[in-house]
């Protein structure tokens, strides 16, 4: 049964509320005799080991409003303060017929209010409704704690299917991942090809949360499948785009879709394949070369509709170089048109070729940005070193 705690500085009002909660079979209740010694009984200013605030067994306060040296307003005012022990329901006892009184009581927290001399029926009406209120509460708080853990959980699961850092003698990549929130709405993979090839691929899907997070984990389960049957950029992403339209969802409101970018790159060749399905330019940095080549999108996302035509680009370079690929996260964090934002990319990333985390960090993740412009950050760096010629 839950603990009501009663708060009266007069022993006789405190047997009384006593007797006929005992009557009621409410036998799970404690006394404080002072405001100060109920802020004391919640464990105000106490700290657990871990250094948390003392959670409090209480689940109902039966307060007094006329008390000395701290009424029963004020020490309303102060549970309030207290992120933990403010949804704990106090219902105001009060002699005072002031009805300024009794709504500043309710502006400083109070849920309800009986006057004296009490009214049993009416007491215990108004003890079973915030109880039942406390009771609900509860269960929702247990309940979104629940979902935060399996949320957590998922968002470990997404992250484990994320590639890790690949290093060969004429190739290496790697990648930064900040989700605007625990699930993620990005993705990112590459795939030895065989002969010096490699197939790498950024997407993000329409929207965040869970149902994005989902089509992601999805294009996840196929990838591998797809890049390695299928390898060349056209027929990569139609397969996809077969794929994803093969979900089929019932009464679908919303029409989900992603953009993506894949590239094939041969480093014996020394030529990069590529489709851009509606996914901001990837940036290739070549040898000294202060303007990048943007690879821009040549085709429309993927999901929108049943068939994709796609031209597949390509280009050649001689020189070491470093490409860029990103989500629009990144793009968000400057204000204006498209234009001013990829100078400010640009200007980030005209540096050396080789991978710099920390530097790449400082640029676009350790940097705030408002809520309302607050999105799925993602960063893939591809460098391409000097190997053998052409053959």
């Amino acid at each position: 049964m839950m603990r009501i705690l009663i708060v009266d500085d007069n022993p006789t009002n405190v047997i009384i509320i006593r007797e006929i909660l005992k009557k009621e079979d409410y036998r799970n209740f404690v006394t404080a005799s002072s405001a100060k010694e109920m802020l004391t009984r919640l464990g105000i200013g106490s700290v657990s080991g871990d250094g948390r605030p003392r959670m409090s067994d209480i689940d109902l306060i039966l307060l007094d409003m006329m008390m000395p040296e701290m009424d029963g307003i004020e020490a309303c005012r102060v549970v309030q303060q207290y992120e933990h022990l403010k949804d704990i329901p106090i219902i105001m006892v009060t002699a005072v017929g002031d009805s300024k009184k009794l709504a500043e009581a309710l502006d400083a927290g109070a849920v309800d209010y009986v006057t004296k001399p009490i009214n049993k029926v009416e007491l215990m009406a108004r003890i079973r409704l915030a109880l039942r209120l406390k009771r609900e509460k509860d269960w929702h708080k247990e309940r979104d704690q629940r979902i935060q853990e399996e949320l957590r959980l998922a968002a470990l699961v997404q992250n484990a299917v994320l590639s890790l850092p690949l290093q060969d003698e004429n190739f290496e990549v790697n990648a930064i991942y900040q989700p605007s929130s625990e699930l993620a709405g990005d993705l990112y993979a590459w795939y030895p090809l065989g002969d010096g090839r490699y197939g790498v691929i950024l997407l993000d899907i329409m929207g965040h949360g869970i149902s994005s997070s989902l089509f992601c984990m999805f294009l996840a389960s196929v990838l591998k499948d797809t890049v390695t049957t299928y390898v060349e950029p056209e027929k990569v992403i139609q397969e996809l785009n077969r794929r994803f339209n093969q979900l089929y969802i019932e009464k679908k409101l919303i029409q989900y879709y992603f953009t993506t970018i894949y590239l094939v790159i041969d480093t014996r060749m020394k030529r990069i394949d590529y489709v851009n399905a509606g996914h901001p330019p990837a940036l290739f940095f070549e040898g000294v070369a202060k303007t990048p080549v943007m690879l821009e999108s040549n085709c429309h996302p993927v999901g929108l509709f049943e068939r994709i035509d796609i031209q597949p680009q390509s280009l050649t370079y001689e020189d070491e170089g470093h490409l860029v690929l990103y989500t629009d996260g990144l793009l968000e964090l400057v204000e204006g048109e498209q234009e001013e934002q990829l100078k400010f990319m640009i200007q980030h990333l005209n540096v050396e070729h080789e991978w710099n985390e920390e530097a790449i960090r400082t640029a676009f993740f350790n940097v705030e940005v408002p809520k309302e412009r607050d999105d799925d950050k993602c960063i893939v760096w591809i460098s391409l070193k000097k190997g053998t010629d052409r053959e």
